[in-house]
């Protein structure tokens, strides 16, 4: 009897067994194809993890699966085994993991093939007197065919005004045929020839890292340390040379759809070998062909955001994480992976060399180089001419804002002008104002679904919760006492943009934020303007902050530069000391000197001041001293537990319950400890109330001892059904 064991895209965590379709072959069940089965009154898509003799099940209650997708796996087996151990570790029902290693078409069933892989042609001799006299329309069908014989597919058919119903009686008057195709990209074996542009010369430390980075052999985790403009990139780009030269390929990981773009654009301007993207903002076919491309080695080199680490590569050379401190990296809902972890994990099983690179290291990964694990190379040093810009701490206690903005700032912003150079001022808040008040009664704007403020919005008009989403129209009233004097509260990158724009009317002011970037295009138009050199002021968010050049920009203004330095998590100063200095890395990054000025109520504040005159490493010292001694991250092992509910309180006590019941039944691994339950620092979002549990261990495998017995508690009890709740390993946020 044989039984197929298969991983099932849904939320149990737990795999399935069913009979094989009638009469197929049992010697074509290779663990990692896909087979459709039936699962209650649908239809999923599931992946053969293996073949067994016997079932814990009676042999006659279970289903057989309805057919088998592939002859071959779309995954090789290393990266199954990636995704399996990925799903363990992050406590993730295993199905749903392992079908979002996938492309989105293969996990909806679609066949592992290119979009026009199946093309047309005429039989040999056919001419379209062939198709009959009276056959008009068969006629017209057999000479397109003619006019291509190198194939044509029936979208391209259907493109030409014909309808492709027409082939089917031409290939039974064998007239015409079908046949695969595989798709051939010029230069995708070059091995030599393979720059478009001459690379830039380094200086003596970029060549010292470059050195080191190509004389690894085998598995070498490598963490760059750069200061803003001191050319990672390039060294990037000239160690993956090598690696095409050798006939190998590339994987490089950025954090932001946004950096996608400029990124392809720079690699393709320095290769000539095929360069695909994959990120969200693709079609679902578009990934997948890119994808097959990559699988093939067709691409030679792939650049995509977190969830590109499962793409296989059939001759891997090297791994790059770009920006490795960034959070985007980790994965906040459902399925919580670190794409940074998971890409050194895969490097070692490929045997090859893995490049995290950052001029503002996460904590972990500066932990692991001084610990001896990751190789450290130190690039301290701004490329060609560039000098690091000079900070000035702009003390606005009882100082009038005009829309957030100092007098002593707006005047810096003209003389940048006045010397035809640019100036970008950084504000990490969307909007027009962070929210909308009673003048007379004091009231604001809340959102009734979350512990926030409504963000104010001018275009369109509006109010919006970027927590939840909710957006109602500005009311013309105050709700609490009638009045009609509402006036915005604080400033957002709207209102920011509309007062630069009233104060110097004659210079363009480009405002980038997830709102003015969602068109298609529309980063791309404003990247344009901006590298056109013409003065200009640039207003945006964090968006700004992540590895952007631009050269002309010789001021970089931050207001409320303090706002992370009373965060409740305790990564807040580490967050606030990394933005600030990718934000200054945006200044001076060509022959232009650059400076960078602080808007803060905290002007004294030690931290901010040691982070200024001493830089981040010495900050960073100072701040892992401080984690050890409070046995934080990353000198302990750490997972959150939340929860939650409709009502008020629900999922604190639930969380409570647990741990009551955990502490009661087994006996607690060696070193773990529990933290909480206590409220979410938003306890309410979206309509829910929320908890949360920390739970801390000094070995990471005692912490997974306790995590694996947790969850299949929480599988089996009753009330763990009445609220949402979730596990996040290594979480990056308390949120």
């Amino acid at each position: 009897m044989v039984v197929l064991r298969l991983a099932l895209p849904t939320p149990m965590r737990r795999v399935f067994d069913y009979l094989p379709p009638a009469g197929l072959d049992p010697q074509t069940l290779v663990p990692g194809i896909r087979i459709r089965v039936p699962f209650g009154n649908r239809q999923l898509i599931g992946m053969l993890l293996d073949v067994s003799d016997h079932s814990e099940f009676p042999i006659h209650k279970l289903k057989a699966a309805l057919e088998v997708l592939d002859a071959t796996p779309p995954l090789p087996a290393h990266l199954m085994d990636l995704a399996r151990w990925a799903a363990s570790y992050y406590q993730h029902p295993i199905g749903d993991a392992l079908a979002q290693a996938l492309p989105v078409m293969l996990r909806k069933g679609n066949a592992c093939e290119y979009a026009h892989e199946h093309l047309w042609r005429a039989c040999e001799g056919a001419v379209p007197e062939d198709a009959g006299k009276q056959a008009k329309k068969q006629q017209a069908m057999l000479a397109l065919l003619i006019k291509h014989p190198q194939g044509i597919s029936t979208d391209a058919i259907r493109a030409e005004g014909y309808r492709p119903e027409l082939l089917k009686p031409l290939e039974e008057k064998a007239l015409a045929e079908r046949f695969i195709h595989h798709p051939h990209h010029a230069n995708s074996e070059r091995t030599e020839d393979l720059l478009h542009e001459a690379p830039l010369t380094l200086n003596a430390q970029q060549r010292t890292a470059l050195e080191a980075i190509n004389n690894s052999d085998g598995f070498a985790p490598i963490l760059l340390e750069g200061v803003t403009g001191s050319g990672k990139t390039e060294i990037y780009l000239q160690a993956i040379e090598l690696q095409l030269s050798r006939g190998k390929q590339a994987l490089v990981l950025v954090p932001e759809i946004g950096l996608t773009p400029q990124t392809v654009t720079r690699f393709k301007q320095r290769f000539n070998v095929p360069v695909v993207a994959l990120h969200s903002n693709m079609s679902d076919r578009q990934r997948l062909d890119a994808w097959l491309d990559a699988r093939e080695g067709e691409a030679r080199i792939i650049i995509g955001t977190r969830s590109a680490i499962f793409t296989p590569m059939r001759a891997p050379g090297i791994i790059v994480v770009d920006e490795e401190h960034d959070a985007s990296f980790k994965q906040q809902d459902g399925y919580r992976y670190s794409a940074r972890d998971l890409a050194v994990l895969r490097a070692q099983r490929e045997q090859v060399a893995v490049v995290l690179g950052s001029a503002t290291p996460s904590l972990e990964t500066l932990h692991n180089a001084q610990q001896g694990r990751y190789q450290w190379l130190r690039v301290t040093e701004r490329a060609g001419k560039a000098k690091a810009p000079s900070f000035e701490l702009l003390d606005t206690r009882h100082t009038h804002l005009q829309s957030g903005l100092s007098t002593p700032l707006i005047k810096r912003i003209g003389q940048a002008l006045e010397k035809g150079t640019q100036a970008l001022v950084f504000i990490n808040r969307r909007g027009f104002s962070p929210t909308l008040s009673c003048h007379d009664c004091g009231w604001i704007a809340d959102c009734n679904r979350c512990d926030a403020n409504m963000t104010l919005h001018r275009s369109p008009p509006h109010l919006h919760c970027h927590h939840c989403d909710k957006q109602t129209p500005i009311p013309a009233r105050c709700g609490n006492c009638g009045s009609d004097q509402l006036k915005p509260v604080g400033a957002g990158t709207e209102r920011t943009e509309d007062t630069l724009q009233k104060l110097f009317p004659h210079i363009p002011v480009l405002r980038i934020d997830r709102d003015t970037t969602q068109r298609k295009d529309a980063m791309a138009k404003m990247m344009a303007q901006i590298h056109s050199g013409d003065p200009c002021i640039l207003v945006g968010t964090q968006m700004l902050a992540k590895g952007h050049h631009f050269p002309k920009v010789t001021l970089v203004a931050i207001l409320n530069a303090d706002s992370g330095l009373f965060s409740a998590d305790f990564r807040g100063m580490e967050r606030t000391a990394q933005l600030i200095l990718q934000v200054a890395g945006r200044a001076g990054r060509a022959d232009h000197p650059g400076s960078v000025v602080m808007q803060t109520n905290q002007a004294d504040h030690p931290t901010l001041q040691h982070l200024v005159q001493m830089g981040y490493y010495a900050f960073a010292q100072q701040e892992l001293i401080q984690r050890q001694q409070a046995q934080l991250p990353p000198f302990t092992h750490y997972a959150l537990v939340r929860a939650e509910a409709n009502g008020s309180g629900r999922a604190e006590a639930f969380l409570r319950a647990i741990r009551e019941q955990m502490e009661t039944d087994i006996l607690m691994p060696a070193g773990v400890r529990w933290l909480g339950p206590f409220p979410s620092p938003m306890e309410k979002r979206a309509g829910m109330h929320r908890a949360q549990m920390l739970i801390q261990g000094d070995n990471r495998r005692h912490l997974h001892q306790l995590l694996d017995t947790l969850t299949h508690y929480l599988e089996q009890t009753k009330e763990a059904r009445k609220v949402r709740w979730s596990i996040d390993v290594d979480p990056v946020d308390t949120f």
